[in-house]
């Protein structure tokens, strides 16, 4: 008789023991085949509306990149993020006309982005492509990035800027190309244009952008004769005077194209400044009319 309580307990041991390794209702005890397996890993593709504190390049390793709140200081924003074709074998070389489509989307994105046509102001705009390793891995993406620069003219160097530049040329700005003072530079007459105020004395002004057709970069007198064409319709609608034979008689023009390796991957926006050979003014020839641009008579 003293071996009944032994068994019983060992009874009811085994059974908490069992009751212990059931589990509540609707589970089967297995804690791994209801998990859902994990989808491939996707390929890298930056953001737009963020900024970079280094200088533009035109190949981004994930490695390069770093983005940050555009309020602090930097270099590079990033308007807007494009794909390439899903079935395309490399990326586009740097420079290549091949980075045409992609820069034809950029300038749009750009101009809505900053409020107006980004060449009205001191504003750079570049494409940017995964680098080898990254197109490998399945990135098809490309970057739209934007950059304050020190000039229009030749020799512009990137400004480190704070704040973004989302609406910068809505409406007035220190950006904005306006009044202009021409100065001699170099052999064969060439001019330089340097900000001025409009109240300040003034020779030149920005009248606006013509976009050149796809045509060869002009390399012979001949070939600058359409972009003076173009210019001078920009200029006519600007001032508000005649687009005829004595526009030319009015005023002069300064005509700036992109450079040589813009214009290979797509920029066709040319820069158009009234020039004023005879006089200087004190005020925007904006909507000035006839009595602001008259005739020359000699």
């Amino acid at each position: 008789m003293r071996r009944v309580p032994t068994i019983v307990c060992a009874v009811l041991v085994a059974a908490v023991v069992l009751v212990g390794c059931g589990g509540p209702a609707g589970l089967d005890g297995d804690l791994t085949d209801d998990w859902a397996a994990p989808g491939p890993a996707l390929p890298f593709t930056p953001a737009a509306g963020v900024c970079q504190v280094a200088d533009f390049v035109d190949v981004v390793p994930l490695s390069a990149y770093a983005p940050v709140d555009c309020a602090l200081p930097h270099r590079v924003e990033t308007v807007h993020v494009g794909a390439f074709p899903a079935d395309r074998a490399a990326p586009p070389a740097g420079g290549s006309p091949e980075l045409s489509g992609p820069f034809a989307d950029c300038d749009a994105r750009a101009t809505g982005y900053v409020g107006d046509d980004w060449r009205a102001g001191r504003l750079r705009l570049a494409v940017a492509v995964p680098s080898k390793t990254g197109w490998a891995s399945g990135a098809r993406w490309y970057r739209c990035d934007l950059t304050e620069v020190s000039t229009a003219e030749a020799g512009a160097v990137p400004v480190t800027r704070t704040g973004s530049l989302r609406d910068a040329l809505k409406g007035p700005s220190p950006l904005r190309l306006g009044c202009q003072r021409s100065e001699d530079v170099g052999r064969r007459g060439r001019q330089v244009l340097r900000p001025v105020e409009c109240a300040t004395r003034h020779d030149a002004e920005f009248v606006g952008v013509w976009k050149a057709p796809d045509r060869p970069y002009p390399a012979r007198d001949a070939d600058w004769l359409p972009l003076y064409t173009g210019c001078r319709t920009v200029l006519a609608r600007y001032v508000g005077v005649p687009d005829d034979n004595d526009l030319r008689f009015r005023s002069g023009l300064v005509v700036r194209p992109p450079g040589a390796g813009r214009w290979r991957v797509g920029d066709r926006g040319v820069r158009c400044y009234l020039w004023l050979s005879d006089r200087t003014v004190t005020v925007s020839l904006r909507g000035a009319g006839p009595a602001g641009l008259p005739v020359r008579t000699r």
